[in-house]
């Protein structure tokens, strides 16, 4: 009877942890995608310091590139929002792979554009950092 309610007990945390995980990670997600055309800090927090990004251009670039380039003084306002669709979270334990479709919006040329974007996520001193980072522009619709 004790070993089924130690099996219960480790079976329900294990099912918290991983519940709460997710959550994090999804709210690491929208918080940054809020924030990401503006919010150096924001980026500081999300990137792993050894990131290895792939952007939609096919240039592979690290943290440190991405942070001097939000150092660039903004000549005309900020026009571009991002949003977060269809998020596909996976665990593996201290890592993840987190998937999901961003929508971009230019507000000042009134043009709407899609990414998938796929993300690998390691859990390191109880903080999720992306560490690995794809992104694909989707063609539009013809």
């Amino acid at each position: 009877m004790r070993s089924l309610v130690l099996a219960l007990f480790f079976a329900v945390t294990a099912t918290s942890a991983v519940a709460g995980d997710r959550e994090d990670l999804h709210q690491l997600l929208t918080d940054f995608i809020s924030k990401a055309a503006t919010d150096a800090q924001a980026h500081q927090r999300f990137w792993a310091e050894d990131l290895v990004y792939t952007s939609s251009a096919g240039e592979r670039f690290g943290k440190s590139e991405i942070l001097q380039g939000m150092q660039t003084p903004a000549t005309e306002p900020v026009t571009m929002s991002y949003a977060a669709e269809e998020i596909d979270i996976r665990l593996l334990g201290d890592a993840a792979v987190v998937a999901f479709k961003l929508s971009a919006n230019d507000s000042g040329k009134d043009e709407q554009s899609y990414y998938f974007n796929t993300g690998t996520f390691i859990k390191r001193g109880g903080e999720w950092r992306a560490l690995a980072w794809q992104a694909t522009r989707i063609p539009p619709a013809e």
